[in-house]
């Protein structure tokens, strides 16, 4: 742990000590602070760093996609290659994408109507801007979470349960799915909640998520969570898309298992599965992927291919005045093991 100090942040519930993490450096002044919790596993799921109050239940956002992806095929649904990598990702809604939930619908027997994730455009730009031209509309296969939405609907019909009410927290398929998080993070779900996409979603811990990847890495060959990782890993622009930070560090750096969510969650672990997760209290995303990649540059893991997530400029005029840099609490831990 470090001796930097910490900021008590209390809110409606509780007084929490969070860590600082990062820092945003604007021409040589600290413009902007990020606070949170974070801890990073050794393979045996045995600490190496925590900082913050990695037990305390956070929302986990799509950064549990894997694990709902591993409820879907643990249910029965067929998936395999990058129909998994989709369900279990965030996809950014280029057309390659579009036309492989399509897929999935169509294996389902339903349709685009089916979705019950909410109308959006796509993530990623140039997509957006042709279709703009184009004349085309949002839809809801274009949402981020398509994929992990049209696995959910294939479960369904796969078991011969409803695909209306698929969302509902009492549908089967989404109690298995809180089931199988529960066993995977090793922590009973927190609290219940929905998330942006509709679908139900379960409370757990930064220990518990960082606890999930590193047993997906770790899993044995030929099981469900093996697959799940491997197929991740094997097809990472299914998990993403063109630019995405999460398919650029599965690029990057060999044999990690990288996703992300919203409100500043991540979990990452490198190939030995050592593992690292996180939450930003302010709920920004903009440094996770730094941290994370810099926490497992210290344990271990090579990153040298992965400096365009780990160099971020702060820019002024264009060019660059300053960057995005770890923070003290988050500094000191990471010297104490160097």
């Amino acid at each position: 742990m470090s001796d930097a100090p910490t900021v008590s942040i209390r809110t409606a519930d509780s007084a929490t000590d969070l860590a600082e993490l990062a820092v945003v450096r604007r021409s040589g002044l600290i413009e902007s602070r990020h606070f949170g919790s974070l801890v990073a596993l050794d393979p045996a799921g045995d600490p190496l760093i925590e900082l913050g109050d990695p037990d305390a239940v956070v929302l986990p956002r799509s950064t549990v996609k894997p694990l709902q992806a591993l409820g879907c095929l643990t249910a029965g649904a067929p998936l395999a290659g990058p129909e998994l990598a989709i369900a279990a990702g965030s996809h950014t809604g280029e057309d390659e994408h579009v036309r492989l939930v399509r897929e999935l619908l169509a294996r389902a027997g339903v349709h685009d109507a089916a979705l019950g994730c909410p109308v959006d455009r796509p993530e990623d730009e140039a997509t957006f801007e042709r279709m703009l031209r184009d004349g085309e509309g949002r839809s809801r296969v274009r949402m981020n979470c398509s994929g992990k939405h049209a696995a959910m609907l294939l479960a369904a019909t796969t078991n011969g349960w409803p695909t209306d009410g698929y969302l509902d927290p009492e549908h089967p398929l989404q109690q298995h799915i809180r089931a199988t998080m529960a066993k995977l993070t090793g922590v009973p779900v927190g609290h219940d909640a929905i998330d942006g996409c509709g679908a139900p979603l379960f409370g757990t811990s930064v220990r518990g998520i960082a606890r999930a990847f590193g047993r997906l890495v770790q899993a044995e060959p030929g099981t469900p969570e093996r697959a799940v990782a491997d197929t991740m890993r094997e097809h990472p622009y299914y998990v993403g898309g063109t630019g995405h930070q999460n398919t650029t560090l599965m690029e990057s750096v060999p044999g990690a298992l990288a996703k992300g969510g919203a409100e500043g969650v991540i979990g990452v672990a490198a190939a030995d599965g050592t593992a690292v997760a996180m939450k930003i209290v302010d709920g920004s995303p903009r440094a996770t992927t730094l941290i994370a990649l810099r926490v497992l540059e210290v344990l271990g893991t090579p990153i040298a291919d992965a400096r365009s997530l780990t160099d971020l400029p702060v820019l002024g005029g264009g060019i660059p005045v300053g960057a995005i840099e770890l923070g003290a609490d988050l500094t000191a831990a990471l010297e104490r093991l160097a």
